[in-house]
């Protein structure tokens, strides 16, 4: 592999890993004027989020089910970048439909326009059998002490936590209420339901994560002149350790070596492992939770009553293995967060499980023929984000002065979402803007 760096700002940045955070870091780096190099193990860019076409069910599928909203601030700056907003159905008002499948009961949850939440004194709009002052009790996240998870902050007996508060930190954690860290939460609903309704709308891709996230990132850096480079494994660093420089001298790839000249700069943007592996001195956490996506081929289009999103619908689902219905065209998608141990069971198992579950919410025979489906078991999709592995998260900055991190990982104070992730990005490309100006 053939490249020279002389300066940051001449193609001296290199970003190893074009999963989300990377790109967001390459973004914004380019934004500023810098024109870096990524450099991706896998033939693709995006990691986890990207799409793929299922033969099986001969539609286009994601390899995973998010939760966006309108109040996810870096990811909308990151899609206005690269040109992509417009590839986002953006519901005209925050609803959020709610089945228990032991009884059908079905509810919505409605915030208002504006700061002060008006919606949790109207029963219309609240979880049923919940009363005003049980949303207050959201506040005691904010001050959570670090070992303290989302259940230690309510009471787990009152109908509000298993049909709110442990559906949402089981999708923003993907971890139980019992064993997710308190202090996760809290940032998700200050920015979101604590901004009112404008901020907790929910978005979906039109065509797909890859159309959405990846795609016009690469094209967009492409014209910025950045440099992408796709099946290129880091093996090794070598790094300088005097007295006067602490820095990354070399890079050593699967495809060769690259010097590390003084001015450049390196992001790290790779799974914990991997960086451990690479960084044997730093702290990452090491322990993984599962995220399993089931996808089913329905027989035609449902009827829609959630038009609001255009293509796409969500369901939250109590009293069952799932927690969210995704529906688009007639695909059904169901997402279980924490899945351990449903994960460890063979496919068809796992779909003739979570089958009754969407015929229910569908208003479908429950007993009907098992449609094509597809399961993707996403067996290390985030980090465990319980008080203990929180500690391990590592921060932006190295002990190296010109190597930097990234990733839902590390140390944002958010959790490991795709807000989290392009976060980390941004921040990281603001660590290394900050230190070029200071040796400017």
């Amino acid at each position: 592999m053939s490249m020279t760096s002389h300066s940051a700002k001449e193609g001296g940045i290199h970003i190893i890993g074009a999963g989300l955070a990377g790109m967001a870091a390459a973004v914004r780096l380019a934004q500023a004027g810098y024109r870096p190099a990524l450099y991706e193990s896998a033939d693709h860019a995006g990691g986890r989020c990207r799409s793929l076409f299922e033969t099986t069910l001969e539609r286009l599928i994601d390899n995973g089910n998010h939760l966006l909203l309108s109040g996810n601030n870096a990811t909308m700056d990151y899609l206005h970048a690269i040109g992509a907003h417009g590839e986002l159905s953006v519901a005209p008002r925050a609803v959020y439909p709610f089945v228990d499948i032991r009884d059908g009961r079905r509810w919505a949850v409605r915030p208002n326009r504006g700061r002060v939440p008006w919606w949790i004194f109207s029963r219309s709009s609240r979880v049923p059998e919940s009363r005003p002052w049980d949303y207050f009790a959201a506040l005691s996240l904010a001050w959570a002490q670090p070992g303290k998870t989302v259940a230690d902050c309510f009471d787990t007996n009152r109908k509000i936590f298993e049909r709110f508060w442990e559906p949402l930190a089981i999708a923003v954690l993907n971890a139980g209420a019992h064993e997710g860290a308190a202090c996760l939460l809290w940032p998700v609903i200050r920015l979101t339901f604590g901004k009112g309704e404008a901020a907790c709308r929910l978005c979906f891709t039109r065509q797909g994560l890859s159309k959405t996230f990846v795609d016009p990132a690469l094209t967009w850096l492409s014209g910025q002149g950045a440099e992408i480079h796709f099946q290129t494994r880091i093996r090794n660093f070598k790094t300088r350790s005097d007295t006067n420089d602490n820095t990354v001298a070399e890079l050593g790839f699967s495809t060769g070596s690259i010097p590390v000249r003084d001015g450049d700069y390196v992001i790290l943007a790779v799974p914990p492992k991997s960086a451990s592996t690479l960084l044997p001195e730093l702290s990452v956490p090491t322990e993984s939770r599962t995220i399993v996506n089931v996808h089913f081929r329905l027989p035609q289009p449902p009827p829609s009553d959630a038009g609001d999103t255009g293509e796409t619908s969500l369901t939250g689902i109590i009293g069952g293995h799932a927690q969210w219905l995704f529906l688009r065209g007639d695909v059904a998608s169901v997402t279980v967060s924490a899945a351990d141990s449903l994960a460890k069971e063979p496919a068809e198992t796992i779909a003739d499980r979570i089958w009754p579950e969407v015929a229910c919410i569908l208003d479908m025979d429950e007993g009907s023929t098992l449609p094509p489906y597809r399961v993707i078991k996403e067996k290390r999709a985030t980090f465990a984000q319980t008080p203990d592995q929180l500690a391990f998260r590592a921060k932006t900055r190295t002990s190296y002065d010109n190597l930097f991190l990234a990733g839902d990982w590390t140390d944002t104070g958010l959790p490991a979402t795709i807000e989290g992730a392009i976060q980390s990005g941004f921040t990281a490309a603001t660590a290394i803007m900050e230190n070029d100006r200071k040796g400017a």
